[in-house]
């Protein structure tokens, strides 16, 4: 597979000598992901904008996205004992509803003949 070579020698992203941004269809997550860890590290959002022809507002709205990605992602519980709980009560749900199913259905394998009641 052949890879886009950027002929001008600029980075992907950044403007060439003649000061005009390279045209870039779609920013992935990992371009995305360097840019705000860039933010974070205290580079100017001004600068950055700049360099990578990208408006403020949207830089922001990566690193604000990306902001509450850490948090959810500190927020969430490993190991909760209720969620064990809980899955163990409905693994022995299941567990009760199919020996309930099973004896039934023996009972009336047992009993052919006996009178069957409607089901409506």
């Amino acid at each position: 597979m052949a890879k886009d070579v950027n002929v001008s020698g600029a980075a992907e992203g950044e403007r060439s000598s003649t000061g005009a941004a390279p045209e870039i269809k779609r920013w992935s997550a990992n371009r995305k992901k360097e840019v705000v860890l860039r933010l974070m590290r205290g580079e100017s959002v001004d600068a950055l904008s700049r360099e990578l022809g990208i408006e403020i507002y949207r830089l922001e709205e990566w690193h604000q996205k990306a902001l509450q990605g850490i948090e959810s992602a500190l927020k969430a519980r490993e190991g909760d004992p209720l969620v064990a709980e809980l899955d163990a009560a409905f693994k022995r749900i299941g567990e009760i509803t199919m020996e309930n199913e099973l004896l039934r259905e023996k009972a009336r394998r047992a009993h052919p003949l006996a009178p069957r009641r409607s089901k409506r």
